[in-house]
This record gives C-alpha cells, sequence and structure tokens, in this order.
C-alpha cells in the first residue's frame, strides 16, 4: 500500500502552488535540486506524473491538481492534530470555541448558558473571528467548535447541528430614505445612490473591486453606516450591535440564514460531544 510522508507532500504543495521550483524552494528553505529530485522519487513511487515541466514554466497535470487538493487537507490535519494535541496539555480542560464577531450574540449566549450547567462542564473560552474564519481555525485546529453561518460558510468535511435559522435585514444610515420602510429588496439596498455596499476581505485578505469601502471589522462598518458612507446586509441578530443612528429593515427576498454548531468529523472528544447536546437542549 503506497504511503505518503507529510515532507513529501509539503514539497510538493509548495512547488504546485508557486509553480516555480526556485521560488517553492525559497520558501520551503531548501536548495532546488533536492527538492527537484524528491518530486521526481515521489512520481516515480506514485507512478503518475504530477507536473508538466517545458519552456514555458510548471504546471500541474490532473493527477497533480488531484494531489494539490489532497495534500493541502493532509497538511492541515496533520498541523491540526499537533496544535489540539499541544493545547491539551498546556489548557487541560479547555474547548475553543469560535464565532463570527459580533455574531449571534443571544444564541450564542443561550448556548454558553445551558453548557454551564451541566456536570463536568470545562471552560470554553471564546475566540473572535473575521466574518467567514471559523471554518479556517475550526480544520486548522485553532478551535474545537465553531458557530457556522449557512450559506456564508460551507459545512462540508464537518459534522453539524442547525440551531436556528433567521431572515436578513439593511443596516442603513437613519436619515436615509429606505430607513422608514416596513421591508426592502437587495436590489433596492444594493442600488442606494451614494451608499455604495460594504466590501470585505477574501480568503486571501484582499478586496473585490468596487465603490464601497473596505471593511475589515463590526466596528469600522457601523461607524461608516452611522456617517452614511456605506450599507450593508446582516442576518436578523445584527440587530444586537446597532446605533441610535442605524436602521434596520428585513430584506425580504435575501436568503435565510442558518446558525450551525460544527466540529471535526473525527473529533472523538467528550467535552465537544457534551457542549453540543446543551446547545441543542437536550
Amino acid at each position: 500500500m503506497d504511503t505518503l510522508e507529510t515532507r513529501e507532500l509539503r514539497y510538493f504543495v509548495a512547488v504546485a502552488e508557486d509553480l516555480h521550483f526556485g521560488r517553492a524552494a525559497q520558501r520551503l528553505g531548501i536548495a532546488q535540486p533536492p527538492l527537484s529530485r524528491a518530486i521526481q522519487q515521489l512520481e516515480r513511487r506514485l507512478g503518475v506524473r504530477l507536473l508538466e515541466r517545458d519552456r514555458q514554466g510548471v504546471s500541474l497535470t490532473d493527477a497533480g491538481s488531484v494531489l494539490l487538493v489532497e495534500g493541502r487537507a493532509t497538511l492541515e490535519a496533520a498541523s491540526a492534530a499537533a496544535r489540539r494535541t499541544r493545547r491539551a496539555v498546556a489548557q487541560r480542560g479547555t474547548l475553543v470555541l469560535t464565532v463570527k464577531a459580533a455574531g449571534s450574540h443571544e444564541l450564542l449566549r443561550k448556548v454558553l448558558d445551558a453548557y454551564a450547567a451541566e456536570p463536568g462542564a470545562v471552560a470554553v473560552e471564546v475566540l473572535p473571528s473575521g466574518l467567514c474564519d471559523q471554518a479556517q481555525m475550526l480544520r486548522d485546529g485553532r478551535a474545537d467548535v465553531a458557530l457556522l453561518h449557512t450559506p456564508f460558510n460551507s459545512l462540508a468535511g464537518f459534522d453539524s447541528e442547525q440551531l436556528s435559522s433567521e431572515g436578513q435585514v439593511a443596516i442603513l444610515p437613519a436619515t436615509n430614505p429606505l430607513a422608514s420602510r416596513s421591508s426592502v429588496t437587495v436590489a433596492e439596498v444594493s442600488d442606494l445612490p451614494g451608499l455604495p455596499m460594504a466590501r470585505w476581505p477574501q480568503r486571501d485578505g484582499s478586496f473585490l473591486p468596487g465603490p464601497g469601502p473596505a471593511i475589515s471589522d463590526v466596528s469600522q462598518l457601523a461607524q461608516l453606516i452611522a456617517l452614511g458612507r456605506t450599507v450593508a446586509v446582516f442576518p436578523e441578530s445584527a440587530r444586537s450591535w446597532l446605533w441610535a443612528e442605524h436602521r434596520a429593515v428585513p430584506v425580504v427576498d435575501a436568503p435565510v440564514v442558518g446558525t450551525h454548531i460544527a466540529w471535526p468529523a473525527h473529533s472523538s472528544s467528550l467535552a465537544v460531544a457534551a457542549l453540543v447536546r446543551s446547545a441543542l437542549g437536550r
């Protein structure tokens, strides 16, 4: 049975991501010749060509594309295992729960209170994260459990249970004409004159082009909405952080948001299981 070493996967993923042996070697802190030999040896052992090399550079074969996806997942799982193992010793009896900053505050409080009342409950460290960082923190071992929001977060690779569902609202400056409406549509919010939609960072930290301000956290967003510079659409629970200068108006055609408690599919943690049971009221 073929087995792959972590070192081999790390080498291959670096080359596959950079598509350049020199840059990958520099990133790995090794010389280029041993890196090239390691990739050639990996191809011989697997019996497939992973990379095409020509005068134009390096490109992935179909097999290489598969191994890039699988290799990233394997390296991530190995890193998560090491991180959780170290934390089990350093923070004995502690669970790390990651949540979107300023999101689902009331639900989070209910979950924490219900679990704290359970016999044998351990300490729970709440780790606020960026807009869609919770899933990555769960995958790489920085967190043991997370509150994820569909359709914004993917539940792929996790076990999960849905805790609630809610509609979405437009967060508007109180002085805007739409603020007095009983409801609005996505199109109406997206096309407001002088109020471009806020732009949030993507996974790589970059922002998509557009006229709206680049926003990194909810406090920035709150201030710019109050100043009449932008608008945003959020789950209904966002009402908990609104200022007097804001108005929340239901968006009738926005997708329903589901809040899920999620954890690694392979988790055998009794503390995680107890937290999930208490969150579900079982």
